[in-house]
């Protein structure tokens, strides 16, 4: 992506990288308080999912703001997805897979609104909004998607603990358990249940 608008896009003012967010602090040409505001959509529940790295992250995103800048964020929140991330921990553990094991194996983090607030005052910001908003998503019904396309996508990282002839049955497992939870009768669509989590904080 970054390829592509840097040969589509021209901008005096706009630069365009690629950077580990979980490693902003390290990086002094980004974290130099110059931004008024720093914009996230759906990427913080990857980008903390490391918890030592976590308050670093919000901390160096603090550090990049002006006086008066603002961070506005939206990502998944607390019980995002929990049906599927229950029916992959169930079935890694049926796979012989110890169910601390398989819980490490998730690459999201899925913080309450509270933890949220908390954090953000603790670094230093000024919390004008922290929401959280159950929002049921309907799942695409092109050839690789429906239930079976999202857990291969958005759960790959639980399912390579597995050979590969074992994440299929994994896959299967997890279909076939959800199938009735995640379709509706009237019109067999299948939805997830999508919590976001999202908030606007500005630096003091």
């Amino acid at each position: 992506m970054i390829d592509f608008v840097k040969k589509n896009y021209e901008s005096p003012k706009a630069k365009f990288q690629v950077v580990d967010c979980r490693f902003l602090e390290k990086d002094p040409s980004i974290v130099d308080g110059s931004y008024d505001k720093v914009i996230s959509n759906a990427a913080l529940h990857w980008i903390l999912r490391d918890e030592t790295t976590r308050l670093p992250t919000i901390r160096a995103v603090h550090g990049c703001l002006k006086s008066g800048g603002t961070y506005v964020f939206e990502m998944g929140g607390h019980g995002n997805v929990a049906e599927v991330q229950t029916a992959l921990i169930h079935a890694l553990v049926q796979q012989g897979i110890s169910v601390e094991k398989a819980r490490e194996t998730s690459p999201w983090s899925f913080p309450s609104d509270i933890w949220m607030k908390n954090a953000l005052e603790d670094i230093g910001f000024q919390v004008e909004k922290v929401e959280i908003e159950y929002r049921p998503t309907k799942l695409t019904t092109s050839a690789n998607g429906g239930l079976e396309g999202w857990v291969r996508l958005m759960g790959a990282q639980f399912l390579w603990i597995l050979p590969v002839e074992r994440q299929e049955i994994v896959v299967r497992q997890v279909c076939d358990v959800l199938q009735t939870a995640v379709t509706r009768v009237e019109d067999g669509s299948q939805w997830l249940g999508y919590v976001r989590l999202r908030g606007i904080a500005r630096k003091v």
